[in-house]
């Protein structure tokens, strides 16, 4: 028999590997589907690439790769018999459990038992060999059996640790000298003090200096003025101010030209007014709280629907995911994401097709992964309701949730997380997430991959046609811009129970100086129309520099819909950051409507009577030109000294009022003091007005822009692949990038303020579409049109009509900050509404309308 199955494996034995180092052995979940060992079917790992496959799988990957051996992994469960008086059996230690898997249910290991089955099997005849066969087998395929029996599932903790164990800590943290000169950093608000790029920036923990890092191929970064500093004075650490968390940031050491730890970090930040460990406390079952926990307490039940009998749903459509552990934010997102039906056919749809056109791989493809899930959520195939003996056993057992008992037990995101957390600081670790954040993340990584295809993203695609206007000159200059979700802020000033408001805050504070228990809290209630108000009103726009003066002003900036998307994500601006750098969540409530009409929005371009500014670039401003001309007596500026005097007299530095008066061009003490608050939290906001040599404005062409790389320096592929999959023409967004140094956001900036280029390069490539005299014409004057996702149109594909929307999702956070806490869905199925709380989904009686984070509406139909 021996010498029969050597025979046997002989043709395949090249095929057969033992796995390496590094080498990721998929052995708990199908690469296409969310089959496991514990599945009817079991699960078959190829021994050559260790991918594992479903029974309904397994046969597309043979045909693909000709790779005949697989290993049958089986899982059996079964629960534990009961003795006599009735309590579970005491249990055997079992020898046949020895694979190393995470189980794919939520159960008592007391109460279950269970015992795992390996065999070998030779495609396509499907002949198996039972493992363990030691004397039977040759060595190598018995060594590489071994291995892949004991080795950890490819999603247990690896490249992370790994790398953190690298990382050193840095030889100055523990005698770093920080100098007290009265540095406090605030929580926005930061530019370069070099070149006021507000990008990539480093705080030196010697001097508190705010200076940009190295610049990137992709356009991003800086321009070296951290490591410059360094140079100069030699201080050696720096830390990135965008990753500051209550875990930790990142720090760099300019000395030992690495990244390094500072086990101090949190001391070194206090010393400019950084508090990073009083931003969460935890408590020890992972869960966060704050010091007043009773509004929160308040907010978890309302939108759970806690204490009510909810009933819970099954079938297509109905599925939950499971929790992977702070990873709800991503559930909720998909959740949406998969009730719509562009998202639906895309990769649902498609599913076949995706699926035999998967690379080899098809862990690390983004569309075979997003239509596994897709498919896991809408099949009905993982949410099935429990069988009528179920049911009975249960009540005989004298367990009265039933209903509980028997929620589904969910599909795992793991493969997709893993996925499209790839490289990113945030979304790869296992720290809660920004619901929003993430989802702009993942429609960013669907229209990278939607690169000739059709784009399901296209749906919440819009313009935002923005007015600026010189305070000053009284002149306008209008934009537009591609974004896919509006930010509405809360103004707590326009609440409804404003005198509630302000006698808690009284009774606080007096309980808060007679250190008494705090009073009940009030949550505030907003009505929607306010915050609409509040997003239409004019903002300051900070350092406008005017083209019409030619010089720095004030500036005002308004936005309005130059289209409306088929599906409008509503975000309500609940957290901000305190002065201490402690981030806190607003409560309150908003009536947010069932239907929204925002046709009174819809923006409409320039005006009879309005003038625009003129189309000149700011000058070239360099380093040394700040430093060394300032205030020289040639061509010292005109300011009104009699309102910088009056200013001066409220208390603001000196400096600050001669600045806000000149920036305002003279316009009085009133405009002054609008721009002083609007810039007084920046970290140059006393400093010396500094005015640069004035050269020769350089007109916006596509041949010098500030800026620009060589003309022969070919942007990245990706980056073009996502402007082209917008709908932009593609030499021309190969043009805007080169322009822009492969800046994505600057190069949209600047296709939109370069549309008589963009008709030419329409023009010069031959294209099928006849010339347009407006670039957003079609948007503007159709309103109650659909524009073709696939026609080769002049600027980014949107699917425009009517601005009449209808409520169908809500995502609903509970807790003090988006760093903690958790996240609900509420979505609109067949008229009902239903909660989806990780793997639990249930019919909602009462949604949390007013308490939601994210909204999601569908447009109504014009009839």
């Amino acid at each position: 028999m021996a010498a029969d199955l050597g025979e046997l494996l002989v043709p395949f034995m090249p095929t057969i590997r033992v796995p390496k180092t590094g080498d990721r052995v998929y052995k708990s979940e199908c690469a296409f589907s969310f089959d496991s060992p514990e599945s009817d079917g079991g699960l078959y790992v190829c021994m050559n690439t260790f991918l594992g496959f479903g029974r309904e799988h397994v046969e597309r990957h043979y045909r693909k790769t000709g790779q005949s051996v697989y290993m049958h992994l089986k899982r059996h469960v079964k629960e534990k018999a009961t003795g006599a008086a009735g309590g579970a059996i005491p249990r055997r230690r079992n020898g046949k459990v020895f694979l190393d898997l995470e189980l794919n249910r939520d159960f008592n290991g007391e109460d279950y038992e269970y015992e795992d089955e390996a065999k070998l099997v030779i495609f396509p005849d499907h002949f198996e060999i039972p493992l363990p066969n030691i004397e039977e087998l040759p060595a190598l395929v018995t060594i590489a059996c071994d291995a892949v029996l004991n080795a950890p599932s490819a999603y247990k903790k690896q490249e992370p640790e790994s790398w953190e164990e690298e990382i050193q800590v840095s030889r100055h943290a523990r005698s770093l000298r920080q100098l007290d000169n009265g540095v406090r950093i605030p929580p926005s608000g930061w530019k370069c003090q070099k070149c006021e790029l507000r990008e990539n920036l480093w705080l030196n923990l010697t001097d508190g200096s705010v200076l940009c890092g190295k610049w990137f191929f992709d356009g991003s970064g800086g321009n070296g003025h951290a490591l410059e500093h360094y140079r100069e004075i030699n201080y050696p650490l720096a830390v990135k101010l965008d990753t500051i968390t209550p875990d930790g940031a990142d720090v760099y050491s300019f000395e030992e030209e690495e990244a390094v730890l500072d086990p101090h970090i949190s001391e070194h930040l206090s010393h400019f007014g950084i508090d990073m460990l009083q931003m969460q406390k935890r408590t020890e079952n992972g869960h966060h709280t704050d010091n007043n926990p009773r509004p929160r307490v308040s907010e978890w039940e309302v939108i759970q629907e806690s204490g009510m009998k909810l009933k819970a749903v099954y079938g297509s459509g109905y599925t939950g995911i499971k929790n992977l552990g702070n990873s709800c934010y991503l559930s909720t997102v998909l959740q949406v994401l998969f009730s719509i039906p562009d998202f639906q056919r895309m990769y649902v749809g498609n599913l076949q097709r995706i699926f035999d056109y998967s690379p080899l791989d098809p862990t690390q493809d983004f569309a075979t992964q997003m239509a596994k899930l897709g498919h896991g959520l809408l099949s009905g195939q993982y949410s099935k309701p429990p069988m009528k003996s179920e049911l009975i056993e249960q009540v005989m057992k004298e367990e009265h949730k039933v209903l509980n008992g028997h929620q589904q037990r969910g599909i795992s995101p793991r493969m997709l997380k893993a996925l499209v957390s790839r490289g990113h600081p945030e979304f790869s670790s296992n720290r809660q997430q920004d619901a929003h954040e993430f989802f702009l993340h993942l429609i960013n990584l669907v229209e990278r991959n939607s690169a000739g295809s059709e784009n399901p993203s296209d749906s919440f695609r819009f313009l935002v046609e923005e007015r600026v206007q010189c305070c000053q000159t009284r002149r306008v200059r209008y934009t537009q811009r591609v974004d896919y979700c509006i930010q509405l802020p809360a103004p707590i000033e326009a609440a409804t129970n404003r005198e509630e408001l302000l006698a808690y805050e009284v009774k606080r504070k007096e309980a808060e100086e007679n250190t008494r228990a705090p009073p009940e809290p009030v949550r505030a209630r907003i009505p929607f129309t306010a915050c609409l108000q509040a997003f239409t009103e004019p903002e300051n726009v900070p350092d406008f520099w005017s083209s019409a003066l030619q010089a720095k002003s004030a500036g005002v900036k308004t936005s309005r819909f130059a289209s409306f998307p088929e599906y409008l994500v509503v975000q309500i601006k609940k957290f901000t950051f305190g002065v201490d750098w402690v981030p806190k969540k607003l409560d309150l409530a908003i009536d947010v409507p069932d239907f929204l009409d925002l046709s009174r929005l819809r923006a409409t371009g320039l005006q009879a009577g309005e003038e625009e500014l003129p189309d000149l670039m700011p000058p070239i401003v360099l380093p040394e030109d700040t430093r060394d001309n300032s205030m020289s007596s040639t061509d010292s500026p005109e300011i009104d000294e009699g309102a910088v005097m009056q200013l001066a007299e409220m208390g603001f530095p000196l400096e600050a009022c001669r600045k806000a008066v000149y920036y305002t061009g003279n316009m009085g003490p009133e405009m002054a003091f609008n721009w002083i608050i609007a810039h007084m939290e920046e970290p140059d906001f006393a400093e010396p007005l500094s005015l640069p040599s004035m050269m020769d404005p350089l007109p916006s062409t596509s041949d010098s822009p500030t800026g620009a790389t060589p003309l022969d320096n070919s942007p990245p592929e990706e980056s073009v692949a996502i402007l082209t999959s917008m709908g932009f023409p593609r030499n021309h967004s190969i043009r805007a990038l080169k322009a822009t140094n492969n800046n994505l956001e600057r190069a949209l900036d600047w296709i939109f303020t370069h549309p008589e280029e963009e008709e030419s390069d329409a023009l010069s490539d031959m294209a099928d579409t006849e010339p347009n005299d407006n670039t957003f014409s079609n948007v503007n004057s159709h309103s109650d049109s659909t524009l073709s996702p696939d026609r080769e149109t002049s600027g980014p594909r949107v699917k425009d009509g009517p601005g009449r929307y209808e409520l169908f999702a809500i995502i609903s956070h509970m807790g003090a900050s988006t760093m903690s806490g958790h996240y609900v869905c509420h979505i609109k199925k067949e008229g009902r509404w239903v909660i989806f709380n990780d793997h639990k989904v249930c019919l909602s009686e009462r949604p949390p309308k007013d308490l939601g984070y994210i909204y999601f509406y569908r447009r109504l139909s014009s009839s």
